[in-house]
């Protein structure tokens, strides 16, 4: 995902905080993951689910993104092996 500038919510600071997801760590899954779910309707700007790996750990980043190419990370977190597929991209 191309990202003019990242900006992150209190919400997703606070759960990268506890599950020890860096910024580092969401700035690669952006250049690198790819989208796996679009929420087009979401507002105030349409948001979508990116898949990523960083050090052998996946990573979904829920990220919105506005006109001007400015990308605000709504939360961030490693999804749970019992409730998604073998590939991360639906849950099961």
């Amino acid at each position: 995902m191309n990202c003019k500038k990242i900006l992150f919510s209190g919400h997703a600071t606070m759960q990268m905080f506890k599950r020890n997801i860096s910024v580092n760590d969401v700035e690669l899954v952006l250049k690198v993951g790819h989208i796996i779910k679009s929420y087009p309707e979401d507002k105030p700007f349409p948001s979508f689910l990116v898949l990523g790996i960083v050090d052998n750990k996946v990573h979904h980043i829920v990220v919105s993104q506005d006109n001007s190419g400015n990308c605000y990370i709504i939360t961030a977190y490693q999804p749970d092996a019992g409730l998604w597929n073998v590939d991360f991209t639906s849950k099961k």
